[in-house]
């Protein structure tokens, strides 16, 4: 019989203007801690990335997502918060933030598989 495992994500969104409160979901950060588990998955649709905001730097976009994996990843390659242990690296991950990439609150669930938790938690939310 299959186990189920806590896990922990939250929901990576793009906010042009902070003062407007519009945002484009564009990734899932999740955290499982007995699978020993953190990744992203994010995908940017340029054009209605431009449709929904004509003035966004998409390159910048990237780099600061590519910054997230990296993190999730770990090790020093990825900065003194790269050094941190996994939980600590979600936490710091979903922290909030007033900037152009914002997080969602953190929500629990329980899953089996983390990696599929999270493919098909992207394809809801973000696809």
């Amino acid at each position: 019989m299959s186990e189920n495992h806590l896990f922990e994500y939250a929901v990576i969104r793009v906010v042009p203007r902070v003062e407007r409160e519009e945002f484009l979901n564009v990734g899932i950060v999740l955290y499982c801690q007995q699978q020993r588990f953190l990744q992203t998955a994010f995908t940017l649709d340029e054009e209605r990335l431009r449709v929904f905001s004509g003035y966004i730097d998409i390159g910048e976009l990237k780099e600061s997502l590519c910054a997230f994996r990296e993190i999730c990843g770990g090790g020093a390659e990825a900065g003194p918060i790269g050094k941190l242990d996994m939980a600590s690296r979600f936490r710091w991950l979903t922290a909030t933030r007033s900037t152009i990439l914002q997080i969602s609150k953190v929500h629990p669930g329980l899953c089996e598989n983390a990696p599929e938790t999270l493919a098909r938690l992207h394809a809801q939310l973000v696809l």
